[in-house]
């Protein structure tokens, strides 16, 4: 609970700051670009393809020209001839997406005027398409309607602002508002009374272009294309519709970007079938409407009471399942707000805010891990090898009893004459004592690579070549032998500062193949080596008394250090229940001194008396009083001693020393 509740503020200042970082991005135009693809996608999979709206578009399309044969813009008896058609035919309402602002010729203008005043004499309601225009000024930016002609107003033609508002990819999302719309106007005129603003906020497409009943606007003009009777009751909607004319490249064309391109739909999209598609949602009154502000933000507060708890209790793996059902979960509750409801929930913000928020508190849990792991693996180390630990985490296999058989090489250390020390220290300076000493010996060890085995009393157990493989793990070992017994002084001088003994150091070394791993029993085990070179090292040590040594070494660890190491020998042992000796080392940077030392280890392994004597006391003229060379000197007395055939071995026991 302790360690639940200190993670608590870091996890929830990580959301936050996740939260604010989300907040900042979704004011930037990529986040909308991002947000319009999936407005456009929930757009393409909920359209219908149809429409319930009686309504027919008459398209200004590429056969129109070529069949009419006039440049752009048409005459304006022409549109007089296709309004009398329709009028004749029944039709409902026409609406012109053209704006028809500019006088052209009075004969023209009069005819499309008298069209007018028939059409609305006989109660088919004409509405015209105006425009707005921009104005730039000194001060100010400015915005004036272009109307139609007054002589067409006069003569019965409604008006309303065809102008839409395309987002920055000139799709048209947002339903135009004013009271005066060209789709306000149409709904008017089929419905008097009908609300004059837009009751929904955003387009509600239903289908791709094409989706209304689209015809080319020659097909009414000419009599026997179409079957008598085809408008009556219908809208009629007259807009420009083409693709590639060339009469339509010289200006601008009626077309936007479409939702539908989101799933690779076409594109383009004519200007009037927008337009159809407004006043069918005016007129069906089943347009999009915005949720409510407070939804995203709610769903928000719900992700972040959820991820919370569970990030701190939870395992990671649950943790992130959650996460990608609450982002999937929101994904879908738009998706059936959009399409059952009417409602269009941008997803994107409450989305990326859940998996900011995830990815936030999954790093805090993570660097809570990765703590608690440091502190652990720490705390274990002081029980076990630090190498051991890493191997173990990384071999989880390697935790069960039994070892494998390696090459290593072995140190064991042991203070002089500490039992009788201890007895003249009280428990804690002989606790204290210890402490200092392991503490300055142990980081050697590690830093060279070794693993510590054990500490038994006031002795050192260590090992290097295992659990890592060292190739040179006799040098490292020797090398951190030295370094070791350098360390000595300092140790002293700090012991003595606290009031403490000085203490003398012995280090045996040997190099072998032992077995190392986990020895015990099921419920508890220690990592260690074991075999005979565990022995002998452990024997070499003690012999340093005999020899007067802080080193010892075997021929075996001699046998694979490099020539920088400078080695004396010292003399040959035999170990206990074994019969070939071991000669034994110890470091030396006197070159004279080891000279002399094997000089005299050779002459008296061939029972040259003459020349071992003389070699000892060349060795006692240069180290005066050396122990091994009196040592060795009194045994070639005692050899000369001797009767002729009398059984003699120049290798001591090692018990013996």
């Amino acid at each position: 609970m302790r360690a639940t509740g200190s993670r608590l503020l870091p996890a929830l200042g990580a959301a936050l700051l996740a939260l604010l970082l989300v907040g900042a991005a979704s004011l930037g135009r990529p986040w909308h670009a991002l947000e319009f693809k999936t407005f456009d996608l929930w757009t393409s999979l909920a359209a219908t393809q149809r429409s319930d709206l009686p309504a027919v578009v008459l398209a200004i399309d590429e056969p129109t020209f070529q069949q009419v044969q006039q440049n752009w813009p048409f005459p304006r008896s022409l549109h007089a001839r296709l309004l009398e058609r329709l009028r004749e035919d029944g039709a409902a309402a026409v609406g012109f997406d053209v704006v028809f602002a500019d006088p052209s010729t009075p004969e023209q203008d009069g005819a499309f005027a008298e069209a007018i005043a028939a059409a609305t004499a006989a109660g088919l309601p004409v509405v015209l398409a105006s425009a707005r225009e921009q104005v730039e000024s000194a001060s100010a930016t400015l915005w004036t309607e272009v109307r139609p002609l007054a002589a067409l107003r006069a003569a019965g033609a409604r008006h309303g602002d065809a102008g839409v508002d395309p987002d920055d990819d000139f799709v048209v999302r947002r339903t135009p508002q004013d009271a005066g719309s060209f789709s306000a106007e149409l709904a008017q005129a089929l419905r008097p009374g009908a609300p004059a603003t837009a009751s929904a906020d955003l387009v509600a497409y239903r289908g791709p272009r094409g989706t209304f009943d689209t015809r080319s606007y020659y097909q009414a003009l000419e009599p026997g294309l179409l079957p008598p009777g085809f408008f009556r009751g219908k809208v009629v909607l007259i807009g420009r519709s083409a693709r590639s004319a060339s009469e339509l490249q010289r200006h601008q064309a009626d077309l936007f970007n479409s939702p539908f391109a989101a799933l690779g739909g076409e594109r383009l999209f004519p200007g009037v079938e927008l337009q159809a598609t407004l006043l069918d949602n005016r007129l069906s009154g089943d347009g999009l409407r915005l949720a409510p502000r407070a939804w995203a933000p709610s769903l928000v507060l719900l992700a972040l009471a959820l991820l919370l708890p569970a990030g701190l209790r939870w395992h990671p793996g649950a943790v992130a399942a959650l996460a990608a059902g609450l982002v999937a979960g929101i994904a879908l509750l738009s998706w059936l707000l959009f399409l059952k409801a009417g409602r269009w929930l941008p997803p994107l913000l409450p989305m990326a805010a859940t998996a900011g928020m995830y990815g936030a508190t999954a790093l805090v849990g993570y660097a809570a891990a990765r703590q608690r792991a440091r502190a652990t693996r720490a705390m274990f180390s002081r029980y076990v090898p630090a190498e051991v630990v890493a191997r173990l985490i990384a071999e989880p296999g390697l935790m069960r009893l039994g070892g494998e058989a390696r090459e290593v090489t072995l140190l064991f250390t042991d203070l002089a004459g500490f039992t009788t020390l201890s007895e003249r220290l009280s428990a804690e300076q002989t606790v204290e004592l210890l402490g200092l000493y392991f503490g300055a010996m142990a980081p050697i060890v590690h830093a060279s690579g070794g693993t510590i085995d054990k500490y038994i009393g006031d002795a050192l157990m260590a090992f290097w070549g295992a659990p890592l493989d060292d190739a040179r793990h006799a040098e490292h070992a020797v090398r951190a032998a030295i370094a070791m017994q350098a360390a000595m002084d300092g140790l002293c001088e700090a012991l003595e500062r606290r009031g403490l003994p000085r203490i003398a150091m012995r280090i045996g070394l040997h190099t072998g193949r032992v077995v190392v791993g986990n020895v015990g029993s099921a419920e508890r085990f220690s990592y260690t080596a074991i075999g005979d070179a565990v022995n002998l090292a452990a024997r070499l040590e003690g012999a340093n008394k005999a020899f007067g040594t802080g080193i010892l070494l075997s021929d075996a660890t001699a046998a694979l250090l490099p020539a920088g190491i400078a080695l004396r020998a010292l003399d040959e042992v035999v170990v206990k229940g074994k019969s070939a000796p071991v000669r034994v080392y110890t470091p030396c940077a006197d070159a004279a001194l080891c000279r002399l030392s094997a000089e005299a280890l050779d002459a008296f392994a061939r029972r040259d008396w003459v020349a071992a004597s003389a070699a000892f006391h060349a060795l006692l003229e240069a180290a005066p009083g050396d122990p091994a060379a009196l040592r060795l000197l009194g045994r070639l007395e005692t050899a000369r001693a001797l009767p002729p055939g009398a059984p003699w071995s120049p290798a001591e026991a090692l018990d013996k020393l």
